[in-house]
């Protein structure tokens, strides 16, 4: 069973969600809250597998309560939900350690899909966050969209055949052991793959390869959902 917290200041959206996850017998939400400083409370008592914070909250938004959960709750993994316009927040919870971004917006199966990815140790990230991502950090003075994809296929050609095959999978949001059982390896090889991938993308998290790999157009396309 999967351990879900869930946090957002609106109630009806906490009840859209609540009411998501429950269509998935696997997943249970054993706690709501309306900020974020609740949601670190919350997820100190209960210890869930993983928490679903809106970005921005009244007391602590999502990001500053995804800092302290990794400081106090190492083992909760954070899915951030956004909202269009709130690409900046993306970027900071992106180089904080966020395991899984969705657009409020997205399909209710995007929810179940990136809490199942998260839960296995994946990073789930929504497509159009993905797109969002790469358009508005090529706007930022990062460089032109078409720069950023030219560099990002330029760094994942650096890769061996078989790390672009990880890449392209992780971008997907699949765990090891799901790459692991897609490419006929032991899951200990899969870990391997995306550690070396890691260090030569000069990455510092999952969530960030996945961003490489929209930018260079080779994430996989969605598996069958795995059990």
């Amino acid at each position: 069973m999967i351990r879900v917290l869930i946090a957002d200041d609106e109630p009806m959206i906490r009840a859209g969600l609540r009411a998501v996850l429950a269509t998935d017998p696997d997943i249970d939400v054993i706690a709501e809250a309306g900020d974020g400083h609740n949601a670190v409370e919350l997820a100190r008592r209960h210890r869930p597998a993983v928490a679903v914070l809106d970005i921005r909250m009244p007391d602590m938004n999502g990001i500053e309560a995804m800092a302290e959960l990794r400081r106090t709750v190492p083992a909760t993994r954070v899915i951030m939900l956004t909202t269009f316009g709130e690409d900046d927040y993306i970027l900071q919870a992106l180089g904080g350690g966020a395991a899984g971004f969705l657009i409020k917006s997205g399909e209710p199966e995007e929810l179940i899909t990136g809490v199942r990815a998260v839960a296995d140790g994946a990073a789930y990230l929504s497509p159009k966050v993905a797109a969002r991502v790469v358009a508005h950090l090529a706007a930022t003075g990062a460089g032109t969209l078409a720069t950023r994809r030219s560099n990002a296929r330029n760094r994942a050609a650096a890769l061996t055949a078989r790390e672009r095959e990880v890449l392209a999978l992780l971008g997907n949001g699949l765990s090891n052991g799901q790459i692991a059982r897609r490419l006929h390896v032991v899951e200990g090889t899969a870990k391997a793959h995306v550690s070396s991938i890691l260090a030569r993308l000069g990455v510092d998290n999952r969530a960030a390869a996945a961003v490489v790999a929209h930018e260079a157009g080779i994430a996989a396309p969605p598996p069958a959902r795995q059990r």
